[in-house]
């Protein structure tokens, strides 16, 4: 090969080398960590569900063993003897649908199989408890401080808690996790409803004795009210994890392209 030929090949070979030693290296950026639930919360919020559903069951356990054990009969609770079998559905369901649907705030039950198979029994538990509890309302001879307020309010939550059910196993079923997630804490915080009824009635109970017929409305309507909107604030915030890790997900796979 002639020397000038040698010369030019290595003349290029030096541009090149020189040209790529120039180009800027690309940082690879280590993904953002994703704003994910603090498990321990979770854990938390899980065990104060569960506390506060304690009430409830209590109840219900108690009124379960006065039907089962043929206690006294009153003008009270002689609409349970004469027709159990509604009360005996709304008590079991609403146990089942408050204790495994407390587990499911869990995060990380939520990223287990565990939680579509404890999902199968909760939804229908909650259909089962709001069914129940609209066909007491319609059908009990309620005691006279339950009025027509009252009666229009377990109307209401009672519809919106089956309603809220139906929307999220729809939206689970074409895979719209976030609409099935919302849907499903509005609907267990109403059935959570007596639990935080106890909190409502308690201060006024002792302060002024029982409530009359438009006050007891009130309370119990506000402890409906008062789970709706701690469930709102835990929707609206869950959804702002979401958005936050999905833009750090964008950002995190723009680093990693490569240069065009």
């Amino acid at each position: 090969m002639p020397d000038a030929e040698r010369a030019a090949i290595r003349e290029h070979r030096d541009m090149t080398e020189a040209s790529a030693a120039r180009m800027p290296t690309p940082v690879r950026r280590a993904a953002p960590n994703r704003p994910t639930a603090n498990p321990r919360s979770g854990r938390l919020a899980a065990t104060g569900l569960i506390l506060l559903s304690l009430v409830p069951i209590a109840a219900g356990a108690f009124r379960l063993t006065s039907l089962t054990s043929g206690g006294p009969v009153t003008d009270e609770n002689a609409r349970f003897f004469d027709s159990p079998v509604p009360v005996v559905v709304h008590i079991v369901a609403s146990s089942v649908f408050l204790v495994l649907g407390a587990l499911q705030f869990v995060p990380s039950l939520r990223r287990r199989r565990w939680h579509r198979i404890a999902g199968r029994v909760v939804a229908p538990a909650g259909m089962l408890s709001a069914l129940s509890a609209l066909w007491m309302t319609l059908f009990y001879a309620m005691p006279a401080v339950n009025g027509v307020a009252l009666f229009v309010e377990r109307i209401v939550f009672g519809s919106a808690m089956a309603a809220a059910i139906v929307v999220a196993f729809v939206a689970i079923r074409r895979g719209d996790v976030t609409t099935h997630s919302a849907w499903m804490t509005r609907a267990y915080a109403i059935g959570l409803g007596a639990g935080t009824q106890v909190f409502t009635f308690l201060p006024w109970t002792l302060v002024f004795g029982a409530p009359g017929e438009a006050v007891h409305a009130v309370l119990m309507g506000a402890g409906w009210v008062i789970n709706l909107a701690v469930a709102e604030v835990v929707i609206r915030r869950r959804a702002g994890r979401a958005s936050r890790a999905s833009r750090a997900s964008d950002r995190s796979a723009a680093a990693r392209a490569p240069l065009s």
